[in-house]
């Protein structure tokens, strides 16, 4: 078997493993979660949760992949974990390529958005158009998601691009995708945020996303918060594992979990200060504040209302288009890396086997919203269906079996010589990880799960 692959730079590692956890739910689920939740009151127990439970389950996922130095299933093998951990593995790919599949799509739709901002269409007139904004856009999202070949050939682009970025491996690949992106993604941000602070509503929405209310916070607000948490870094999917297979023996892996951690985090928070402030300024709020509504209608609708429209519109989606483009990424890499480390297969064999099948997977999830409605799961669509198993079924139990795993089961003191890299640097945290990742990351995951079987 070849050299395994690694990361060339800290920076090039700390990029593509943010930009594997900075997704569409930073952007979209995060706003909407704030808004509904108490505002400053949601962020602080979503700050709580990504430092109870992200980093340290973050850290687990690292000291699995480096340790192991192969794929999610392979890692487990490698340290002579038995089979039952092996499936472990198994099933985080399984839930990433399920993910991958109606991610695709998604992505697509992003691609479509920028490329009708770009050209102006996003905001022509659509047939019996009464002049109202929020029905026109509604209107067009509709167009857009679920009729004609649209979807499908952003999808495909989508794949391409996937395909060209995966066959240049970790380094020329990856990594120097990430490079650029990553950057190009927060400098959008920080245009946003500075624009968005110069609007008359600004201190209005402001002060609800910063000043908490906590007489909103339910047991279940707390729930939605971890689960945020939880989704937002991408645990459970193997990304982690497979990412961290390429870190170098020198990386301290509990710095480079709280660097990604915070930096996701970043990413959510200059989200609710780009949006709340606009959502008030134009008195948006209540029902556009929800999901794929938010950034599909309601924020095409603030564009309509200011100066240089095509310009922030087409800006906005490029910033989606790329948090969309690099969770793909990482997401396909997890099925790419199993396939190499698993099957001996060449890079170029192993990301055709992966890649290729979704020209006809992701096709059916994007009919799913449109032709194949129809076809019911559980009373759910084909795309709904995937969503739902793969991120709150899948996802909850890998994590949760990862921690009893390295908790209970790993080789004596991994752990211990991962976080010290081998006794050449302190482990003062390691005793207060192993109890958290032994008991209190267990704990909160399972209830994050519970509901979901419910």
């Amino acid at each position: 078997m070849s050299k395994k692959p690694q990361f060339a730079s800290k920076i090039g590692l700390i990029a593509a493993t943010v930009g594997s956890a900075v997704g569409l739910g930073n952007v979209w689920r995060f706003p909407a979660e704030a808004q509904a939740n108490g505002g400053a009151a949601f962020l602080i127990i979503y700050i709580l949760c990504v430092f109870l439970l992200g980093v340290p389950v973050m850290v687990t996922e690292f000291a699995l992949g480096r340790s192991g130095r192969s794929d999610a299933v392979g890692s487990f093998k490698n340290l002579g974990a038995k089979k039952f951990w092996w499936g472990v593995g198994g099933l985080a790919i399984l839930a990433s390529y399920m993910i991958l599949w109606f991610y695709m799509v998604v992505a697509g739709w992003t691609f479509e958005y920028l490329w009708q901002s770009a050209t102006g269409a996003l905001y022509s007139p659509v047939a019996g158009d009464s002049g109202d904004l929020s029905a026109r856009f509604a209107i067009k999202m509709k167009e857009f998601i679920t009729q004609g070949w649209n979807p499908l050939i952003n999808t495909y682009i989508i794949i391409v691009l996937n395909i060209a970025v995966l066959i240049g491996g970790v380094q020329k690949g990856i990594e120097r995708l990430s490079n650029v992106l990553m950057p190009l993604l927060f400098l959008i941000l920080v245009i946003f945020c500075c624009v968005s602070l110069s609007l008359p509503g600004a201190p209005e929405g402001l002060e609800f996303f910063l000043s908490p209310d906590f007489s909103k916070i339910t047991p279940g607000v707390m729930l939605n918060a971890l689960g945020q948490a939880f989704f937002s870094l991408s645990l459970g999917m193997g990304i982690l594992v497979t990412y961290s297979s390429y870190f170098p023996k020198n990386t301290r892996l509990t710095r480079t979990a709280v660097t990604v951690s915070l930096l996701d985090l970043l990413v959510a928070v200059m989200m609710g200060i780009i949006i709340f402030p606009a959502v008030t300024t134009f008195h948006l709020e209540g029902e556009g504040m929800r999901g794929a509504t938010l950034v599909f209608i309601t924020l095409p609708e603030v564009f309509a209302q200011m100066d240089w429209t095509r310009f922030w519109s087409s800006l906005f989606f490029l910033l989606l288009t790329v948090a969309a483009v690099t969770s793909t990424i990482s997401l396909a890499e997890v099925i790419v890396a199993f396939l190499q480390d698993r099957f001996g297969f060449a890079r170029l064999k192993a990301v055709f086997t992966a890649l290729l099948p979704l020209f006809l997977f992701s096709t059916i999830c994007s009919l799913s919203q449109g032709p194949l409605d129809y076809i019911q799961i559980f009373g759910r669509n084909i795309f709904d269906f995937l969503d739902n198993l793969a991120t709150n079924i899948f996802l909850p139990v890998v994590a949760l079996l990862m921690c009893v795993y390295m908790g209970w089961f790993a080789p004596h003191n991994l752990l211990k010589d991962q976080l010290s890299n081998y006794g050449t640097i302190s482990t003062r945290l390691y005793k207060p990880l192993i109890f958290i990742i032994r008991y209190i990351a267990p704990a909160l995951i399972a209830l994050v799960l519970i509901p979901a079987l419910l």
